[in-house]
C-alpha cells in the first residue's frame, strides 16, 4: 500500500506565502503524474496544478503566476509554493498521485492524501 501525508497549511494574512509539501510512502515502485487539489466549503474539488514525473507543471488559471508545483523524485515528495495568497485560497488542499507500487505482483493506482487547511484572511 502506499500513503501521502501532507503538511505545511495554516492560517496566513492576504499576501503572505506558504509551501505545501506532500511526502509518498510505502512499497512505491514508480511515481507518475502528481497533483495538487482544492476544496473549498460548499464547492467541488478542483484542480490547481499538476507535474509529470518529468517536471513538466501545468496551473489553473487562477493561481497562474503565484504558485509553483515542483517535485523531489528522490524524496518521492511533492510540494506546492504559493505567494500572493488571496482570500479565495483558502480550502482544503489534497495531493494526489499515480503510483505503481507492490513488492512482487505490481499495480498502478491513484492516491490521494488527508488534506491540510489553507486559510487566507486578515
Amino acid at each position: 500500500q502506499v500513503q501521502l501525508v501532507e503538511s505545511g497549511g495554516g492560517l496566513v494574512q492576504p499576501g503572505g506565502s506558504l509551501r505545501l509539501s506532500c511526502a509518498a510512502s510505502g512499497s512505491i515502485f514508480n511515481i507518475y503524474a502528481m497533483g495538487w487539489y482544492r476544496q473549498a466549503p460548499g464547492k467541488q474539488r478542483e484542480l490547481v496544478a499538476h507535474i509529470t514525473s518529468g517536471g513538466s507543471g501545468n496551473y489553473a488559471d487562477s493561481v497562474k503566476g503565484r504558485f509553483t508545483i515542483s517535485r523531489d523524485n528522490a524524496k518521492n515528495t511533492v510540494y506546492l509554493q504559493m505567494n500572493s495568497l488571496k482570500p479565495e485560497d483558502t480550502a482544503v488542499y489534497y495531493c494526489k498521485a499515480d503510483v505503481m507500487w507492490g513488492l512482487g505482483y505490481k499495480q498502478r493506482d491513484d492516491y490521494w492524501g488527508q488534506g491540510t487547511q489553507v486559510t487566507v484572511s486578515s
